[in-house]
């Protein structure tokens, strides 16, 4: 099975005169591809949430729902780390549109067919198959720009690249109203963006190539003259194994670990504004369907201009400090959570803007601790890398935003599940003054020798 997903040989090297123009025209061409690919991931990852407070009216609670939702975020979570080593020694170009189908499939079933979402234990298998398909998404994305983009290009397309998360995000509850004309049906929130990701998986295939020397081009080093320190072509280029990747570059990384665990936090801030806002935002400051949904929208779109900014401000303000910039901008969140929870029903204006202004902010935090993570593994090791902080972000945070926060709800009420996402913000910030004040002492000079 793995031999469908090994990478493309190597083709020889094409004549100078054709390097440049051919670079060029298929680094546009990859870039649509794992844009739009990865985008298509976020049409089926968390349109459940739509459902919810439907299925809250047939007489499931919170708690029991969150459980079932936390079956998506506990299989991706694995799933990342997982896929993330396979896809280090894969070829994204299959490996991206394979996985989308398999979690658009899941989907697609829990749409049409009743018995999908008749208790939580079938509900809670469903979702945790197609959140293991969704770990085929993003370590193939990571993959394909550090073989296909220089370290100092990296941080704006990176930036740019991590919209598709915003831009697939908010298109499902559009989907759910469109559905809902045509069908009259709650079930199109599952099998309306599950159709659209399929078709979708095509179009990736057809953009996506594996590395540049598959398609007889030297390596993005070489044609942008960008080396790392002491790069040397041949081990750089080699194919590491996982255990090599583990011991080396993943697990005595210390800044690793700290943007790992912040993850967490990102992740239950992220997901519980987002995940609960269709429920909370009907039950509590009583939004009607095409109101809640506008909202949902508004989030996640807002996310995209807060991304760009969060990836310049972090280049050109910071001077390159990821953890200084998630610092900046994870106390501001934790700011507009605070209004949010506090503002009184009646005043839906307010509501629609602190949404707005999570999603504008909580998107760069997440951005920069998955460019960070590729920025402390070398290139054939970056899939792994990012898939670390993903097991923790999804494992830990994405899960405690399902099941944690809806049980909190169901016993202490909503001002309780407010209550541990503001804790979450502080401890987010705490854990990224860390990796600020390691990234400094990597950044200070050594000290000469004074015995010489």
């Amino acid at each position: 099975m793995l031999s469908l997903f090994k990478p493309a040989a190597h083709r020889p090297r094409v004549p100078d005169h054709r390097v440049d123009p051919l670079y060029r025209r298929l680094r546009r061409q990859l870039f649509l591809g794992i844009f739009f690919g990865y985008a298509a991931y976020y049409l089926v990852r968390k349109n459940f949430a739509l459902a919810m407070p439907y299925l809250v009216e047939q007489g499931y609670s919170h708690g029991d729902l969150g459980v079932a939702f936390s079956g998506i975020s506990i299989a991706y979570g694995m799933a990342k780390f997982v896929m993330g080593t396979v896809s280090d020694r894969a070829n994204p170009r299959i490996f991206l549109p394979a996985g989308l189908v398999l979690a658009a499939a899941v989907m697609l079933f829990m749409g049409v067919v009743p018995w999908a979402t008749s208790s939580i234990a079938i509900m809670f298998a469903l979702l945790f198959a197609c959140g293991w398909f969704q770990g085929m998404g993003w370590p193939p994305c990571g993959r394909v720009m550090v073989h296909w983009w220089s370290h100092k290009e990296r941080g704006g397309i990176v930036s740019v690249w991590n919209c598709a998360h915003n831009v697939g995000g908010g298109i499902p509850p559009l989907l759910l109203l469109l559905g809902m004309i045509w069908f009259n049906d709650w079930r199109s929130a599952l099998y309306m963006p599950a159709a659209v990701a399929i078709v979708i998986a095509a179009f990736a295939y057809m953009l996506m190539r594996d590395t540049p020397q598959s398609c007889g081009l030297p390596p993005i080093e070489e044609y942008k003259n960008d080396y790392p320190p002491d790069y040397d072509e041949k081990s750089a280029e080699q194919e590491l194994t996982t255990r090599q990747i583990l011991q080396k570059y993943v697990f005595p990384n210390k800044l690793l670990w700290y943007i790992a665990l912040a993850n967490v936090f990102v992740y239950l801030l992220r997901y519980g504004i987002l995940d609960w806002s269709p429920t909370y935002l009907k039950e509590v400051k009583h939004f009607t369907l095409d109101k809640s949904s506008w909202t949902y929208f508004f989030y996640e779109y807002a996310g995209i201009p807060g991304t760009l900014l969060c990836g310049w401000m972090s280049d050109k303000v910071f001077k390159g400090n990821r953890g200084a910039t998630g610092m900046f901008f994870m106390a501001l969140v934790t700011l507009a959570t605070l209004v949010y929870w506090l503002n009184p029903a009646g005043y839906p204006g307010v509501d629609m803007l602190c949404m707005m202004v999570i999603g504008f902010l909580i998107y760069g935090p997440v951005m920069l601790i998955g460019l960070h993570a590729l920025e402390l593994a070398p290139k054939k090791a970056a899939g792994t890398a990012a898939g670390f902080t993903g097991l923790f972000g999804y494992l830990g945070g994405s899960v405690a935003a399902s099941s944690a926060i809806g049980y909190t709800v169901d016993y202490f009420g909503w001002d309780g599940g407010f209550m541990v996402m503001i804790g979450g913000c502080v401890l987010a910030v705490l854990l990224l003054a860390l990796t600020m004040i390691g990234e400094n002492r990597q950044r200070q000079p050594p000290e000469p020798d004074r015995g010489a």
